[in-house]
């Protein structure tokens, strides 16, 4: 099963209270290695943006009026994150939000067997610490120089390094080569073939050489 890394920004902190998604963003892995396949949206809230909700995130009311609206948009998130684990830090909020879209236009809702809450996760290995994903990052040292403000997904980039810590998994090596490529190399027999001999006077001044050096005190 591949995994979804996700994250929103919204209008405030509660659907209930009438506030609404204005970006959401996936980055899909397969055993915590980029696919390549990301989910990127902004979207018209068809409402308000609080000046407090604008400082987190910079998106307006009137950068945000030409968006899509989430209706418009929501066939196409079902069909990316459909049957992933999705990995999401405070789960609830985003979640929250997601199933609230959701149920407003009649569609499936994301089932909680489906995620991961790395907030959890993060709680049960440092209790009573700041578990943010601000401060992960300073804890795991991961940089955090473009985090300006927040973005959906850049906070996804910095949730699956986050999540690689936690879960005290090694940092995945990216298979640099196609299959085709690798085959090519395996059958090109020309490859390393020459062999260079040394001769007896030069294995002689390598030997007086390292006499010679050794002795020196180099520290």
């Amino acid at each position: 099963m591949n995994e979804i890394f996700l994250d929103t920004e919204t209008t405030g902190l509660s659907f209930k209270d009438g506030h609404r998604i204005v970006e959401i963003a996936c980055i899909e892995t397969k055993e915590l290695i980029p696919t390549g396949n990301v989910f990127h949206r902004l979207i018209n809230p068809c409402r308000s943006v609080p000046d407090e909700a604008f400082k987190i995130h910079g998106f307006s009311e009137e950068f945000l009026s030409d968006k899509e609206t989430f209706d418009k948009i929501a066939d196409d998130f079902l069909n990316f994150v459909k049957g992933k684990k999705i990995i999401i830090h405070n789960a609830n909020f985003d979640i929250g939000f997601i199933n609230g879209e959701l149920d407003l236009i009649k569609k499936e809702l994301i089932e909680n067997k489906f995620v991961v809450d790395s907030l959890d996760l993060a709680r049960n290995k440092f209790p009573g610490a700041s578990n943010s994903l601000d401060a992960l990052c300073k804890k795991f040292s991961i940089d955090l120089s473009r985090r300006f403000k927040h973005n959906a997904l850049l906070d996804c980039e910095l949730l699956r390094e986050v999540y690689i810590n936690l879960v005290d998994a090694k940092e995945p090596k990216f298979n640099l080569l196609s299959n085709n490529l690798e085959q090519k190399i395996i059958h090109n027999k020309n490859y390393n073939k020459d062999i260079v001999n040394i001769s007896d006077d030069e294995i002689k001044l390598h030997k007086e050489f390292l006499k010679k050096e050794l002795k020196k005190n180099f520290y």
